[in-house]
């Protein structure tokens, strides 16, 4: 995997964000409606985080003013995980009610993007496809529209169920997850321009020497200026990878020494056991909104969305019903946050207050 900062227009290759200026996310007393009527358990100045039912959470955020709801929500297994996972056979059904209250919170050209493992049946070899009916109901029940699938490889993850990979040896280790792309509409805002990745060593071997036009086996047309063309970045695939132009999310979900981890560590506050890494929220951020865009997770366990949106100069929302993962979540603001009282009002995120920017250091 490749270190250190990209140039300017790629997606970065690590997962220390920069951080870039701050947007005030004050609240107007005057202001007859909040985006949450609720005191906030922390801020900052870009954003906040809630403590509670993440239902009732969403249930008080006003309809279209929402841009990207990002999340990953308790996985369903078999076997129950200490951060509340529900079980398979219910997970339709506990999930369609945050689902209806997502689309109705999103802006017209917003999107839902929902990041869920797969499982294997119990005493089977065999695998669930509950993630696949999640997504059929998604679609068929609640409305929205899938505009892509993505996949997210994680080469942390272990090789389970132990029975049937390691023991028997009959299955190979599951070390994808997907990520489904959901928007409101047909044409959610989007750019891949924003994400763009250095050109690979072939590709800069073509633009030197050229290609003649040609027709591929399979039929595709390459014309004498395919190579040609310079666009400030190879597209990327929709498996994302750190460091090889696939179709992979390729991130790590161990880190054991960024900072939250190892202040966690240092105040023996318990570490979320089910964190995604920085570079996950921080492609689909740069891809689907703009600067001063709001950005929900109602399930922020260790707020790393929240964190990725506040370094790229989004507005954020967070909401969790731990406080213990919450608390922990200050750490990834390196002490910049303050106790609040008040709530985030409609107003000000229509029409947020910009502040000069403010160094801070790498999370």
């Amino acid at each position: 995997m490749s270190s250190g900062r990209a140039p300017d227009g790629f997606l970065s290759q690590n997962t220390g964000l920069p951080m870039q200026k701050k947007l005030a996310f004050g609240s107007n007393k005057n202001s007859a409606q909040t985006l949450v009527s609720k005191k906030a358990f922390y801020a900052t100045d870009s954003g906040q985080a809630y403590l509670g039912d993440s239902l009732e959470l969403l249930q008080s955020v006003p309809s279209g003013s929402v841009n990207l709801v990002l999340t990953s929500p308790p996985y369903a297994l078999h076997f129950k995980k200490e951060y509340g996972n529900a079980h398979k056979s219910d997970y339709i059904a506990w999930m369609l009610p945050f689902a209806r209250e997502i689309l109705r919170v999103l802006k017209e050209d917003g999107s839902f993007v929902l990041n869920i493992g797969g499982s294997y049946n119990q005493g089977t070899p065999t695998r669930s496809v509950y993630h696949y009916k999640l997504l059929i109901a998604l679609v068929e029940q609640i409305g929205f529209h899938l505009a892509q699938e993505c996949f997210w490889y994680n080469p942390a993850k272990m090789p389970m169920p132990a029975e049937w990979v390691t023991v028997r040896r009959i299955r190979v280790r599951d070390s994808v997850e997907y990520v489904w792309w959901l928007s409101k509409t047909e044409w959610p805002k989007a750019s891949n321009r924003k994400v763009l990745r250095p050109y690979s060593a072939d590709m800069l071997r073509l633009n030197r020497k050229g290609v003649e036009k040609t027709t591929r086996p399979g039929g595709y047309k390459i014309n004498e200026g395919f190579a040609g063309l310079d666009a400030g970045g190879s597209i990327p695939p929709n498996i994302i990878d750190d460091d090889t132009p696939t179709d992979l999310l390729k991130f790590g979900n161990n880190a054991a020494n960024d900072l939250y981890t190892l202040k966690c560590k240092a105040a023996g506050i318990k570490i979320h056991p089910a964190r995604f890494p920085a570079a996950l929220p921080e492609f689909f951020i740069k891809l689907l909104t703009d600067e001063d865009d709001v950005v929900v997770d109602p399930f922020a366990g260790s707020n790393t969305t929240g964190m990725v949106a506040e370094s790229l100069g989004r507005r954020w929302i967070a909401m969790d019903a731990v406080a213990e993962y919450l608390d922990a979540s200050k750490f990834r603001f390196n002490g910049d946050i303050r106790e609040s009282s008040q709530a985030a009002t409609s107003e000000n995120f229509a029409k947020p207050r910009k502040q000069p920017a403010k160094k801070r250091s790498r999370v």
